[in-house]
């Protein structure tokens, strides 16, 4: 840009700055180029050429050997002429970079940084000129004006204009962005031409910092983090208010322990039902499912012979080892929930249910049969040996968290490194096109139904071990509302296709430690409800916000 101001560089005048910069450069490049040529060159081409060979099926065995053994001669020749001059390309190197670090910065980009900040400036100052000007218009235009119509569509006009002058700015600054960052770029180019792309530590870190800073947009990340943030607020908030109220701090090792303990068998539910949600459902007989299994486990592993009777019959599985009792309800546990979310799995992808109705169906049967064949009491607690085996505590630290860890470990593989993971992205993204691509639809439904049952039984089988026992038909209602506004803060879009483990784990550990703190503070659960709400709504809000500025 060619003004009066001095600060700011023509392209001309960048160029002449860089100029000397590139000439030595250039020289020492030259140099090393021509020491590579027979050396590093040659060894990289000929490796290249003997794995081409090496994959080679049209050959003969014989023939890919006897080519191989011919070049394996000229590679030896190359490494020779590579080892001959490593240290003279070394010090070649250590000039170049030694230039660069005296010179580039104080010679060549602290002044297109400078030029980049005052262009700036004069971009700002003429669009507030711009502004001013239409502004001005505006109003001359208006004050000739009468028809209510005719002022309207002034105003309409006007509103464009200021729209149109805040692009140019816009434009304009891009324009100033693009330029300081390929200014900061051009010294790790020159780098990566002397070092082959090969970067220090610190290097990599400050060209991965610059990209950030380049490509952040203040809207996107508001959109992505902006509840995050707001959360974490929330919380730190609850920490300064929580010794002031009760007298003791909230960030206690113990009550990180305890977050940590009470999130464990929820993290099964929320990596259930994210699977599901990454098909573009849900699963509302998450809470049910956790009622079943719970009444299941404690039947099984009950302290003596059961109170209560399943359809009248008393159970008695006291005849059993312990460990017999706790395998036998834990597979009955999966077999259960298994089944539930198969059926409701079946009537999704054979007749595109929605999973809304699946589940909720799922819901009522379960909760209707549960109830009644036990009449809807609690069945007290299971042997208190059972507890020290399955969950034990190793110098306080609950190993209960460590059933979560493996099952996050387990779920992150099945999505992220298997085929039915990545057939599990592109059907909830597009089922359609996934069907044409030859994956089944189907298979993949029902198996994401079938992954989610394992979890709740996994889920509900260690949440019996936690509470020593006390299932029945009503223990876990709303649970599906937290499992699902997990995933939903954590990053698993409704739309389909989009989501991560990380993002789930997130999200549960944030509703965790937020319910946990408002049972601290003493926080009616009633109201604990609405603030839940009040993050489902703010969460799949800015999901739909995402959705729509992509589309």
């Amino acid at each position: 840009m060619a003004n009066g101001n001095s600060k700011v560089l023509t392209a001309e005048q960048e160029m002449k700055l860089r100029q000397p910069i590139e000439e030595h450069v250039g020289e020492i490049q030259a140099k090393i180029n021509s020491l590579r040529e027979d050396g590093t060159d040659q060894v990289v081409s000929l490796q290249n050429k003997i794995d081409g060979i090496r994959r080679d099926k049209s050959r003969t065995k014989s023939e890919r050997e006897s080519a191989i053994a011919k070049l394996q001669k000229e590679l030896e020749t190359a490494k020779a002429v590579e080892a001959k001059n490593k240290d003279e390309i070394s010090k070649l190197i250590a000039r170049a970079e030694a230039y660069l670090k005296e010179h580039f910065d104080k010679d060549y980009y602290e002044s297109v940084k400078a030029s980049c900040e005052a262009e700036k400036a004069e971009a700002k100052a003429a669009y507030q000129k711009r502004l001013a000007e239409l502004e001005k218009e505006h109003k001359e235009t208006v004050a000739k004006l009468s028809d209510h119509q005719e002022v309207k569509d002034e105003n309409y006009v006007y509103k464009n204009r200021q729209f149109d002058a805040k692009v140019g700015l816009e434009q304009n600054l891009q324009q100033i962005k693009d330029r300081r960052h390929a200014a900061y770029t051009y010294k790790y180019h020159l780098i990566d031409m002397l070092r082959m792309s090969k970067f220090t530590f610190l290097e990599t870190t400050a060209q991965k910092w610059e990209n950030y800073k380049y490509t952040f947009n203040r809207r996107a990340f508001l959109l992505q983090n902006g509840l995050y943030i707001a959360i974490i607020l929330i919380f730190v908030a609850l920490c300064v208010i929580t010794p002031m109220v009760k007298g003791a701090p909230l960030l206690t090792y113990n009550n990180v322990l305890n977050i940590l303990q009470q999130a464990s068998p929820r993290m099964f539910l929320a990596l259930g039902v994210a699977g599901l949600i990454l098909l573009a459902g849900t699963d509302l007989s998450v809470g049910r499912m956790v009622g079943m299994g719970m009444t299941t486990a404690t039947i099984i592993m009950h302290q003596g012979v059961n109170t209560g009777g399943v359809f009248g019959h008393i159970f008695d599985f006291t005849g059993m080892s312990i460990v017999g009792r706790m395998i036998l309800a834990l597979v009955m546990c999966i077999l259960l929930c298994t089944f539930f979310t198969t059926l409701a799995g079946f009537f999704t992808a054979k007749f595109k249910m929605h999973p809304f109705i699946s589940t909720m169906a799922n819901m009522l049967m379960i909760f209707g049969l549960v109830t009644y064949a036990t009449k809807g009491v609690s069945f007290g607690a299971i042997e208190p040996s059972i507890p020290a085996i399955i969950i034990p505590k190793v110098n306080g630290f609950p190993t209960i968290i460590l059933w979560a860890v493996a099952a996050i470990v387990i779920v992150w593989f099945i999505w992220n490194k298997t085929t039915f993971g990545k057939n599990l992205y592109a059907v909830g993204g597009n089922p359609e096109a996934a069907a044409v691509s030859g994956i089944s639809v189907f298979a993949v439904t029902v198996g994401a139904f079938v992954l989610a049952g394992i979890l709740y039984g996994f889920g509900s089988w260690l949440e019996c071990a936690r509470m020593v026992g006390s299932g029945s038909a009503a223990y876990g209602q709303g649970w599906e509302t937290d499992a699902i506004a997990a995933c939903v803060v954590g990053g698993v879009s409704f739309t389909g296709g989009i989501g991560k483990i990380s993002g789930v784990v997130v999200g549960v550990l944030i509703f965790t430690a937020l319910t946990y703190s408002l049972t601290i503070l003493g926080i009616d659960t009633n109201l604990q409800f609405v603030f839940s709400g009040i993050i489902i709504l703010v969460a799949v809000t800015l999901d739909c916000l995402k959705y729509v500025q992509k589309k």
